[in-house]
């Protein structure tokens, strides 16, 4: 595990385990027909890019397909996969490819990742609001056993002031709770301190958790003296993250390394940890600028990083390095080999297509040669 791997994606899932792997997130080119997906000019983008393009959404929707159907072999029954795409082709990868692939009652959620602030779209004579979102696609493999970990954020500052509006003698904050309930649970129709409850209701605890209550200063007492149970800030753990996020942002300039589809590693954080568990194994088969598997390894993952970009993966690497310290793991690079018999009698369509997507067509007689033998370099 933790290895870089540069080489085609589909080739290289192939060659990986059965249910080896917990949880992927991909982020694979979109196809918005902007040439900024051309990051680095390298001629292995290049031709990934034009041979995308060259049959339509059809043909693009084909090429990701047989990926995702490599991805959910590998993918353990307990695992998931987050599937990142915006609006140009976010119907056509839930339909034809996630739904057909996972299965609809696997899809757990969409989503909806607030990438930026502004937005020129409206603003340039456009009839339409700015896009300011991408879509995540979250699927299980097996929705009974699938691994979830639930993640919470702090309350906003409205509902603080609003909620836990007091304060104890110690300066610790606190929501009044009513405590008494609608339905009797046992005998909960006491009188407590002379009180009773309120008509037609009970009281929510027995006799002896009140008593404990009060033994641990946890009741507090209106000024008309009825009883509420203090629930402290600092025993909360937050409310739940929703499908909205609109906080999983960059959180310093010197975290941008320079990549354009770049992703805040705020945002990569919270997928690994609600959807795996420390040494659990996560995969990213367009690692491009590396935010996976960096931050897979702050929190103590394993994980595996695929492209076909030399520079994305050199990026990566550093990117890696850097953040290495003595209790890090090693990670290796690795140029993916391909196997001599598997492309000697393959389909000879299949061979002169992957041959063309790996070297381009002006080598295909200088790999003819090598693969044969003849030559060597």
């Amino acid at each position: 595990m933790n290895k870089l791997l540069l080489g085609d994606n589909l080739q290289i899932l192939k060659n990986l385990e059965s249910e080896s792997v917990d949880l992927i997130y991909l982020d694979p080119p979109f196809f918005s027909n902007r040439n900024y997906e051309v990051i680095w000019g390298d001629k292995g983008e290049i031709r990934s890019f034009e041979d995308r393009w060259s049959g339509g959404i059809d043909h693009y929707i084909a090429w990701l397909k047989e990926r995702v159907e490599e991805m959910h072999r590998i993918l353990k029954s307990t695992g998931s996969i987050f599937l990142h795409c915006d609006w140009h082709a976010n119907a056509y990868i839930r339909v034809f490819i996630l739904d057909k692939v996972f299965g609809v009652n696997n899809f757990r959620n969409e989503i909806i990742w607030k990438r930026t602030t502004t937005h020129n779209d409206a603003k340039q004579g456009a009839k339409q609001f700015g896009r300011v979102c991408d879509s995540i696609f979250f699927y299980s493999k097996e929705a009974k056993i699938a691994q979830f970990n639930t993640i919470y954020e702090d309350y906003a500052a409205a509902y603080l002031e609003s909620t836990y509006n007091k304060k104890d003698a110690d300066g610790r904050r606190f929501k009044a709770s009513d405590l008494s309930a609608a339905k009797p649970g046992g005998n909960t129709s006491y009188l407590w301190k002379g009180i009773s409850p309120p008509k037609g209701r009970f009281w929510a605890f027995s006799l002896e958790n009140m008593q404990q209550f009060e033994a641990e200063n946890r009741i507090y007492y209106s000024k008309t003296g009825k009883p509420y149970l203090k629930n402290y800030l600092d025993e909360m753990q937050g409310v739940s993250v929703d499908e909205f996020w609109s906080n999983c942002v960059f959180k310093s300039k010197e975290e941008r390394i320079g990549y354009p589809t770049q992703k805040p590693e705020a945002l990569l954080e919270r997928i690994i940890l609600c959807a795996s568990n420390e040494n659990d194994v996560i995969l990213d088969p367009f690692v491009g600028g590396g935010t996976t598997v960096a931050v897979a390894d702050k929190l103590k993952r394993q994980w595996i990083g695929i492209d076909q970009s030399v520079q994305a993966i050199k990026v990566s690497e550093l990117r890696l390095q850097k953040q290495q310290d003595l209790f890090s793991k090693p990670f290796t690079v690795q140029l993916h080999k391909y196997d001599y018999d598997t492309l000697r009698y393959s389909n000879a369509f299949e061979f002169e297509s992957w041959i063309i997507q790996q070297y381009g067509l002006e080598s295909l007689e200088v790999v003819y040669l090598k693969v044969n033998g003849k030559v060597t370099g």
